[in-house]
């Protein structure tokens, strides 16, 4: 997931992306989501309400915010987007989330 809240000029509008890799059954990461104003808020919020760890990016969330819903990032952003799930699962192994159940 991507924000673009804190780095963005203050008058700006804020913008978020969603986006969702599954290793093994996604060619590339997919687009779920994408927003501005309010509709980002509700897609920030439900993001930390899930637990999903976010990056914040102005540059890629605007160039991910042009990408269909459903559809899969572009080659020419592979490289920035693997930059991004690098991090998230870099962060998630040292700070691992509860899974269902109640383990890590």
């Amino acid at each position: 997931m991507a924000d673009s809240r804190r780095k963005s000029p203050p008058n700006s509008m804020k913008q978020a992306v969603a986006l969702r890799y599954v290793r093994g059954q996604d060619s590339a990461p997919r687009v779920t989501a994408t927003g501005r104003g309010r509709i980002a808020e509700t897609i920030l919020d439900r993001a930390r309400e899930a637990g999903v760890s976010l990056v914040e990016d102005p540059d890629l969330v605007s160039l991910l915010g042009k990408v269909e819903l459903g559809e899969t990032v572009p080659p020419e952003l592979y490289k920035a987007v693997a930059e991004v799930l690098a991090f998230v699962y870099k962060i998630n192994k040292r700070y691992p989330v509860p899974q269902d159940d109640g383990t890590l």
